[in-house]
């Protein structure tokens, strides 16, 4: 998945229905009412919140929203008991397939990961059975349009960022797992659009799909996207541009 094919696949979730819209911020929601109930609502002092806040605001969820979902959160003390899961797994061709939940039912959750893997021609592994391709990483993907390279290179680094890699129409700004907000805040200040930002798995190589398996790949990712119980799906799939 080069940084073209991970810049085109956030730019159709964006443009997508509002029902499409309406359940990505469901989900963000779900993770920061999951972060204030195990650090608290303050996100100085939470920083898994703070990451989560980041993640939300360049998901475009308005700020109204956040501060609605964390109070009601910090409010709430006896609701529903959400688990973090990792899922692994491959899908057609050999594909590395990482999977983040956050269920309140794991059976539920795991009976319908692994229908979506075996639906598509893939199978849901064993934990570690892909781990050891991915590194944990915080990615803040920033809008490359008039942007110079010199210039947020060095606003990057001074944010605390690692590497800032350029890609095709954007900036791939690499942080600590724990850096995410922190770069995400000091790019947007500096006038910079962040289209994302948040703690990712990246592989450290990759598989191109050809002929069916494309479709196959491209129809098992829409399913885990449709998924409440799902925040998540990273893999190794180069090509995601031929799945349209």
């Amino acid at each position: 998945m080069s940084g073209h094919s991970k810049w085109s696949t956030i730019k159709r979730k964006k443009e997508k229905t509002d029902n499409a819209r309406a359940k990505v911020f469901t989900k963000i929601g779900r993770e920061i009412a999951v972060a204030v109930k195990e650090g608290g609502p303050d996100p100085a002092g939470n920083s898994k919140l703070k990451d989560v806040i980041a993640k939300a605001k360049a998901a475009n969820v308005p700020n109204d929203n956040i501060e609605r979902i964390i109070k009601k959160a910090a409010g709430e003390g006896g609701s529903s008991n959400y688990e973090e899961i990792i899922y692994e797994g491959y899908g057609p061709a050999g594909v590395a397939v990482v999977v983040e939940a956050l269920t309140d039912n794991r059976n539920r959750t795991a009976g319908d990961v692994r229908h979506y893997f075996d639906k598509y021609g893939g199978n849901m592994g064993q934990q570690g059975s892909v781990m050891f391709m991915f590194s944990r990483a915080g990615v803040v993907l920033v809008d490359g349009e008039d942007v110079n390279e010199d210039e947020i290179m060095e606003a990057a680094l001074e944010a605390g960022a690692e590497d800032v890699i350029a890609e095709d129409g954007v900036f791939d700004v690499r942080t600590g797992v724990h850096d995410v907000a922190d770069v995400a805040e000091a790019l947007t200040a500096a006038g910079y659009t962040v289209v994302s930002a948040q703690a990712e798995y990246v592989p450290a190589t990759y598989t191109r799909l050809e002929g069916d398996d494309v479709t196959r790949m491209g129809k098992m990712l829409e399913m885990f996207e449709e998924n409440d119980d799902i925040q998540a799906v990273w893999h190794n799939w180069e090509n995601e541009d031929d799945y349209e």
